[in-house]
């Protein structure tokens, strides 16, 4: 998989409007959710002396970080995901797993990792072993997402940020998050080989510039 560039940019709800109307108008909603629209939570690992954390705050160019992701809390599609940065591009490599695996490994059990034949899981299993990797917390948020097809440009606009403090039951309909301070809205813009002008114009905003901004960093502060 090739790396892809990625902008960010904290967005206020007068923006989320504008950009929501303008992007109706020339991308079409992605194929998930209700028009476009679905709830994202995710189980982001650490280390236990906060290696991926420390790493988003300090600013380190090449850093990676692994979570278990599933939408609109359903159980039948859960993935793990490993995204990479480097020189300012990002890469997500991505390998199913089912209800039972994820439940077996927030019970301690991974003997089943061993025999899984995903290389992602092993690559896991590794850095539990290795570097101690554990869950951490979960990330709550609603995503509206679009996609263009010039250029393998996807855009997401992001809001109601949740963290799970120390919050680890990824599958639990009723596991208590609590606001991010600050209500932090996000835009992201993510390509390929190229940007098409309509898109950038598109997401251009007065006032706005691209920021690093990490939903995993943003709740870690509070818990």
């Amino acid at each position: 998989m090739t790396f892809r560039h990625e902008w960010k940019h904290p967005i206020s709800p007068g923006d989320l409007l504008v950009l929501r109307r303008r992007l109706r108008l020339m991308a079409r909603p992605d194929g998930h959710g209700s028009q476009g629209r679905y709830l994202v939570r995710s189980l982001y690992f650490d280390t236990p002396s906060d290696r991926a954390l420390r790493e988003k705050i300090d600013g380190v160019d090449r850093r990676e970080k692994f979570r278990i992701r599933c939408y609109d809390l359903d159980p039948s599609f859960i993935r793990l995901e490993k995204k990479s940065k480097a020189n300012g591009l990002c890469r997500k490599e991505a390998a199913h797993l089912s209800a039972g695996e994820v439940r077996a490994l927030l019970a301690g059990d991974l003997g089943w990792m061993e025999v899984s034949g995903r290389d992602l899981v092993w690559e896991l299993r590794a850095r539990m072993a290795g570097s101690l990797l554990r869950p951490r917390t979960i990330v709550d948020y609603t995503r509206e997402a679009f996609v263009f097809g010039p250029g393998d440009v996807r855009i997401t606009l992001d809001y109601g940020i949740r963290t799970g403090l120390a919050a680890t039951d990824l599958l639990a309909p009723d596991c208590v998050t609590v606001p991010v301070p600050g209500d932090p809205l996000l835009l992201e813009v993510k390509w390929g080989a190229y940007l098409p002008d309509v898109i950038r114009d598109a997401v251009q905003l007065p006032g706005r510039r691209t920021e690093a901004f990490s939903k995993y960093a943003a709740c870690r502060r509070y818990g």
